[in-house]
Formats: structure tokens, sequence, C-alpha cells
């Protein structure tokens, strides 16, 4: 390396968290949708946003040093970036944006205790695990939904890599807000879904699957994965659910669904893979993360290999889709 690289290098990472708490505040703030009502200077958008002229106009000018926003001769302009942190877009990545700021973000302060403990980082800054808190908490598990959603750009890739066409229904287990699951009922009209999850996380589904599915081809069941599922659908739906638990309960759950499973159902899971070729920043940037955030982890194919077996399961399939995920299709063993 030349002279002054590594040095570089440290400081780019360090400096990596400053990138995204701008990122954050710019999101908080609503910057984006400043701009898209016409607030094009800094003054004009520290108004809007309530903000010290000052600090927004540095705010404004390290952003667009990182492409979120474009400096022009008429004032500030989105960019395909900052698209994506406006409240109306419909692929918008804000909520995602201000739960990695606030609340991950105190988790990551927490990853030195959390390494030493093998404890979430989350549990160790607020004092409760993630689960526990936004059950607990008000309005922390719709913000957590949302920041969920912003992150689902692969759902669409889930259809390109599963034909459904035979299929008359379908399970989402542990489903949330029912984003996959409209993802799929929207593009096969004459399927029928259920979403099954905890109590506390159904009403948002209904209201999400009201919206844009319709009222007349799904239902919502509230329940426990560990104990039992909705038996008898065609493909059942697991996605990003296996990364929060330990291998032990992940058995246990791919258990109860592999008893719930017809022969001829499938299991179709979407998590990260980490690659054992070294490649694949995203995905051990990810498997850190959820121990920060919830004590979770993602797992090699072997990994998941290995958690299917002891349920039951067969690997049948791998497909690989965006931002580094995959889907994975387990048929019984």
């Amino acid at each position: 390396m030349a002279d002054g690289q590594p040095a570089r290098r440290v400081v780019d990472i360090l400096t990596g968290a400053w990138q995204a708490q701008a990122l954050y505040a710019v999101a908080a703030l609503h910057l984006p949708d400043h701009i898209a009502a016409g607030n094009t200077s800094a003054a004009k958008i520290a108004a809007a946003a309530g903000c010290d002229e000052d600090g927004i106009e540095r705010l404004l000018r390290l952003a667009t040093a990182m492409g979120v926003f474009e400096d022009t001769a008429d004032g500030y302009r989105l960019t395909e970036v900052s698209e994506l942190l406006r409240s109306d877009d419909p692929r918008s990545m804000r909520d995602m944006a201000v739960i990695y700021g606030e609340e991950f973000h105190r988790a990551w302060g927490q990853v030195v205790p959390a390494l030493r403990t093998g404890t979430s980082g989350f549990a160790v800054a607020f004092g409760t695990p993630l689960r526990g808190y936004l059950e607990t908490e008000p309005g922390a598990g719709e913000k957590f939904q949302k920041a969920m959603n912003a992150g689902n750009v692969f759902f669409p890739d889930v259809l390109k890599a599963h034909d459904f066409t035979a299929c008359r229904t379908v399970v989402d287990v542990a489903g949330g807000s029912g984003m996959l699951l409209s993802t799929v009922l929207r593009e096969y009209p004459r399927l029928r879904g259920v979403l099954f999850d905890l109590p506390h996380m159904t009403p948002v589904a209904r209201e999400h699957l009201r919206s844009t599915v319709g009222s007349d081809r799904w239902q919502t069941v509230a329940g426990d994965v560990f104990d039992k599922v909705p038996p008898g659908a065609d493909v059942y739906l697991l996605s990003r659910v296996l990364q929060d638990w330990d291998d032990e309960r992940c058995v246990r759950m791919l258990s109860v669904i592999r008893e719930a499973m017809p022969a001829t159902g499938r299991l179709l899971i979407v998590e990260r893979v980490i690659p054992t070729d070294g490649s694949g920043l995203l995905a051990l940037l990810w498997d850190l993360h959820l121990l920060m955030a919830a004590g979770g982890r993602e797992r090699t194919l072997d990994g998941y290999g290995s958690v299917l077996d002891g349920a039951g399961l067969r690997l049948e399939s791998v497909t690989p889709m965006a931002l580094e995920t995959s889907l994975l299709v387990a048929a019984p063993a």
C-alpha cells in the first residue's frame, strides 16, 4: 500500500457511522419532503424543518457530497437516493433510516458489551430485548414493521424465483405487516392467503392487506409459531425470521411448520446466506447487526441445511435475490 492508504482506510471506516447519522438526520427532518415541496435554498429548507440555518446548510453540503442531494444554480434538488427518503414515495426507505439512526444506533453503541457477554446490544442499551420492547413500547411495533417494509425491495424477486400458479393457499408465517403476502396475492389473483403472527402484529397486517389486496382473499390468524401454524397450505412463507433465533429454536419452529405442511407442500425462506469465500460484505454486516439488534444471526448454506434437516425438511433450491438476499425452497424430507 502507498503511504497514507491504511490510515485513510481506518478513517473512512470510522467516519462511516457519521455518514449514516447524517442520512438519518436528513430522513428524520423530512428534508427530501421539504425540497420536493419547493423549498430549495438552505434558508427555506431550514425554516421548513424548524432548524438552525447554519447547521442545515452544513448537513446539506455533506449530504450532497454523499450523493443524497444535488446542489444546482437554482438550489438543492433531489437525487435518486433522496427520492427514496421521501415520505410519499411508495418505495420509501425513510422509516428504515429513522429506526437505524435511533434504536439500532443505540444498540450498536453497546457492541463491546454485547460481544463480551453474547447479549444483544439492544438489550444492553434499552434494558430489554428487542421483542419485549416492540410489545411494550407504544408505537414501537408499527415503527419496526415500517422499517422492515422499507428494506423489502427484494420481495418482487420472490415472484421471479418461484412459480405460484398451481398453488391455492399460501401462509405467511410471522408475516409482519403482510407486505410479502400482498406482493404474492396481487400477482396471483386466484390465490388465497393467511397471515400468521403474534396478536399485537396482526392489526398492522390487516390494514395493509385491506388497502393493497381487498378483503375477500385473505385472513389473519394470531398465534405462536413455536406452538402451531395453520395446516394444509400449498406454500409457507418465512421471511427473515430464522435470523432472529438460535439453531435449537429454529429447528423447533421449522418442525412446527413441517408438521402443518402436506407432503406436496413447500417452504419458501427469505434470508441472507453468509458466503464462505469472503465475498458479500452486506451479509456479514447484517450478521453482526442481528447480534446487536436481537441476538440473532445469519447462516451459511450449510447452517440452513442443518436446521432444515433437523426439522425433517430438505433444501431443494437456492436463488440469489437483491441486496444479497436469497430464496431457499425446502420440501418435506
